[in-house]
């Protein structure tokens, strides 16, 4: 499970890096005034807009996937944790595991 971690963090991190390169090869525009604060755009707020951006290959998308990746990689290992568990018959390691997924996964899918 600790080569899954490292696999994760490693694409998340490649992603992201193609991703900033495409955007400091795009960026031609004026510097950025930096005096008013301006939100991400509508497009990176949910998975979908970004899954777009990204098969247009967008360099924010990419950016906003890769670290979508690296928020995902510890959420799959407690997920494969579940099913190794179980798979060992380790019922306490099993349920805790199942507690803690639940608990990532409500955390996840709450607004607030």
């Amino acid at each position: 499970m600790g080569r899954m971690l490292q696999i994760g963090v490693t694409v998340a991190a490649l992603v992201v890096m193609v991703g900033g390169v495409i955007y400091l090869r795009q960026f031609t525009g004026p510097v950025p005034n930096y005096q008013r604060f301006h939100g991400a755009p509508a497009a990176y707020e949910s998975v979908h807009g970004v899954l777009l951006g990204v098969g247009r290959v967008n360099s924010g998308s990419l950016i906003a996937i890769g670290i979508l990746i690296l928020i995902a990689t510890p959420v799959c290992r407690v997920f494969l944790g579940v099913i190794g568990f179980s798979i060992l018959r380790d019922r306490l390691y099993a349920a805790v595991s199942v507690i803690v997924f639940i608990i990532l996964v409500l955390s996840f899918c709450t607004r607030r």
